[in-house]
């Protein structure tokens, strides 16, 4: 799957504490011409240690319990901090070693991870460490930022138990000190537009607009154009959705004949795990809603006509499914220049787009459109 932000604070947001590690392994200088043989074995050790445990398979198709979620978060921890205890003892026993910056980097990184999981002496041990590089003279600037940042977006990567509206306001507000400390850092603006995209999920859309027109008017290269990505997605709340086209069982599909029913465009594909996933809701839903004038329209990025029509009848999926067999360069994904599955959007019963975030929430959505 695509993401929707790219880049250097998208990848440590959402990926696995290991990605963060391997991206230092893969820059590794050169060893000396004959390391001592405990430290190549203490190495070796690291690297092990740094392997996570991978999920089960069946939560490719099957969302875990919530207990089986907490355990799994449990243990992801522990063993990121054991590998982080592994790192700084390579840095303390061999500090002459060409890996020894690698590993106290590598250290830094287990902890932030083991942290953000939620163990709490790690996190004790994380906090010491950043004021330790900040008060460092020989601490660069990029790594003087790589800490700011962090400690910036940590207090919300943690799960919201709290208002939504006042963690978000919350995040801003630290998110300008950062940008007060490093106005030329660009990768602020790529933060203001993770923010932007939590105050879309939010259904906070002016918010969202004013962050988005912000980065798209003072930043630079990818980060601009993202921006205005998200201002034209965001153009489009209010207002008619013009879709047309013939379904892959060839039936003609025009949403300007729906008018009257509220409908969700749902953009998805059968080997998206996620979207697999988020199907049983969707079918509830529709079975529930349909009679007071709720449709569904899938929009697949699936490459097989064959593999799609299949997974339908399997699963019972009885509503239209758009199919042009382009994968990512599917016609409507393009126009709608959709970056990742599954999308769902809400179409109101006069036909204008009210929801770009509709998957949280469903049922309520749904509800809520239909009383209208």
């Amino acid at each position: 799957m695509k993401l929707t932000t790219a880049s250097a604070v998208g990848k440590w947001l959402c990926g696995f504490w290991l990605l963060g590690v391997l991206g230092h392994v893969l820059l590794a200088q050169t060893p000396p011409a004959a390391p001592p043989p405990d430290a190549g074995q203490a190495w070796e050790e690291l690297m092990l240690a740094a392997r996570p445990p991978q999920p089960p398979d069946e939560w490719r198709t099957k969302e875990p319990t919530p207990e089986q979620l907490a355990e799994f978060t449990k243990r992801n921890a522990e063993m990121a901090g054991q590998a982080a205890d592994q790192a700084r003892a390579f840095s303390t026993n061999f500090p002459a070693h060409a890996k020894a910056k690698q590993a106290r980097d590598i250290e830094y990184q287990l902890l932030n991870q083991a942290a953000q999981l939620g163990d709490k002496t790690r996190a004790a041990q994380l906090a010491a460490l950043e004021e330790a590089r900040l008060q460092d003279p020989k601490t660069t600037e990029d790594e003087r930022f790589d800490v700011r940042m962090r400690q910036t977006m940590r207090p919300f990567l943690r799960p919201a138990d709290g208002n939504k509206d006042a963690v978000l306001a919350e995040m801003e507000k630290s998110v300008r000190v950062l940008q007060k400390e490093f106005p030329k850092r660009q990768e602020v603006f790529e933060i203001l537009l993770t923010l932007a995209q939590a105050q879309l999920e939010n259904s906070a859309a002016d918010k969202s607009r004013v962050l988005a027109k912000e980065v798209a008017d003072t930043a630079s290269g990818e980060f601009k154009e993202n921006a205005a990505a998200l201002l034209r997605k965001l153009d489009r709340l209010g207002k008619p959705l013009k879709l047309k086209f013939t379904s892959v069982d060839g039936d003609d599909i025009d949403l300007q004949k729906l008018r009257g029913k509220v409908v969700l465009v749902d953009f998805w594909a059968t080997w998206c795990a996620p979207c697999r996933a988020a199907l049983p809701e969707v079918k509830t839903v529709y079975k529930n809603c349909r009679a007071k004038g709720f449709e569904i329209v899938g929009l697949s990025f699936d490459e097989s006509k064959e593999r799609l029509q299949k997974f339908a009848a399997d699963q019972g999926i009885t509503w239209p499914q758009y199919f042009d067999g382009r994968g990512w360069e599917n016609k409507f994904g393009r126009e709608f220049e959709i970056t990742s599955i599954p999308t769902m959007w809400l179409i109101d019963r006069k036909g204008n787009l009210r929801e770009l975030i509709a998957r949280e929430n469903l049922a309520r959505k749904v509800e809520k459109l239909l009383a209208e």
